[in-house]
C-alpha cells in the first residue's frame, strides 16, 4: 500500500515539475503555427484529464473499500446497531462518491475550455 501511495505521488510531483516545461514556449513559435500549439494543448489537456480522474477513481475506490469494511467488521461485532453503521455508511460513501464527480467536473472543464478564443 505504500508503495502505490508513493509511486502515485511521485507521479504527481513529476507532472507538476515538467508542467512548466510543457507549457513554456517562444511567442513566435504559437504566431507561426496556432493549429499546432492548440493541438498540443488539447493533447496535454485530454491526457491530464484522464490522470486526473484515474487518480481520483482509484482514491475514491479505496476510500470506499475501507469504509465498507469497517462497517462490516461494526456490524459484525454489534449486530444491534446495523441500522445507525447503514445510515453512516450510506452518508459517508455518498460523500466520498460526490469527490469523484468533482473530479470528474473539473476534468470536463480543463478539456473543454477554449483558451485560443474559438
Amino acid at each position: 500500500m505504500k508503495r502505490i501511495i508513493a509511486s502515485v505521488l511521485l507521479t504527481l510531483a513529476l507532472v507538476v515539475l515538467l508542467a512548466p516545461a510543457v507549457f513554456a514556449q517562444e511567442a513566435s513559435a504559437v504566431a507561426a503555427a496556432p493549429d499546432e500549439a492548440k493541438m498540443k494543448y488539447y493533447g496535454i489537456a485530454a491526457l491530464a484529464c484522464g490522470l486526473a480522474i484515474g487518480i481520483a477513481a482509484l482514491g475514491t475506490g479505496i476510500g470506499q473499500g475501507l469504509g465498507l469494511k469497517g462497517a462490516t467488521e461494526g456490524i459484525a461485532r454489534n449486530p444491534g446497531a446495523s441500522g445507525k453503521i447503514t445510515t453512516t455508511l450510506i452518508i459517508g460513501l455518498a460523500m466520498i462518491e460526490s469527490l469523484a464527480i468533482y473530479a470528474l467536473v473539473v476534468a470536463l472543464i480543463l478539456l473543454f475550455v477554449k483558451p485560443f478564443g474559438f
